[in-house]
């Protein structure tokens, strides 16, 4: 008896490492789902939060990005793939800040684009192709998406960099 409940003890606390290190995974098999996992994604989030999306184009990033700014009060019509703009600032509470580095070709065309001066601690920011800025990225607040198209009504939404205990989950 108290041999299998040490046995399960080790087995959960590995199975919680390796869901700490792997991240959460959800299989989407649409839009509206993809924007469901971002919804539930930005109820979670709080001030200082930096949200990278990885993932080929059509993977469903700005589908995502949508769903998140929905949980934070802005109407997901009102949210673009911002490929032209590149960052987009919503006046919220706290200020939600979408940031789409599709066209950003090298770190000098960070530099010019000012990106930090508008990831701050006091918002919550979404950068799409992340990757674009990855060697930049260091900080404890990091949520890392990877988006991966498996076939044309399918994606696998991995969210890594989001603990259950961190957060309030409005």
């Amino acid at each position: 008896m108290q041999e299998d409940r040490v046995a399960s003890s080790a087995y959960d606390r590995r199975k919680a490492l390796d869901k700490e290190h792997s991240g959460t995974q959800h299989i989407s098999r649409s839009p509206e789902e993809t924007g469901e996992i971002g919804f539930r994604l930005g109820k979670r989030l709080k001030a200082g939060d930096i949200v990278c999306l990885f993932g080929d184009l059509g993977a469903g990033k700005t589908t995502l990005t949508k769903g998140i700014a929905k949980a934070l009060g802005i109407d997901e019509r009102d949210v673009m793939s911002a490929s032209f703009t590149f960052i987009t600032e919503y006046d919220t509470n706290p200020p939600f800040v979408h940031i789409d580095l599709y066209r950003i070709e090298n770190g000098a065309d960070l530099a010019e684009l000012g990106l930090w001066s508008h990831i701050r601690g006091d918002s919550i920011s979404v950068i799409e192709w992340a990757e674009k800025a990855e060697a930049e990225l260091s900080s404890e607040n990091i949520i890392r998406v990877s988006l991966k198209y498996k076939s044309r009504d399918m994606r696998e939404v991995i969210i890594e960099g989001i603990h259950e205990k961190d957060r309030d989950n409005r």
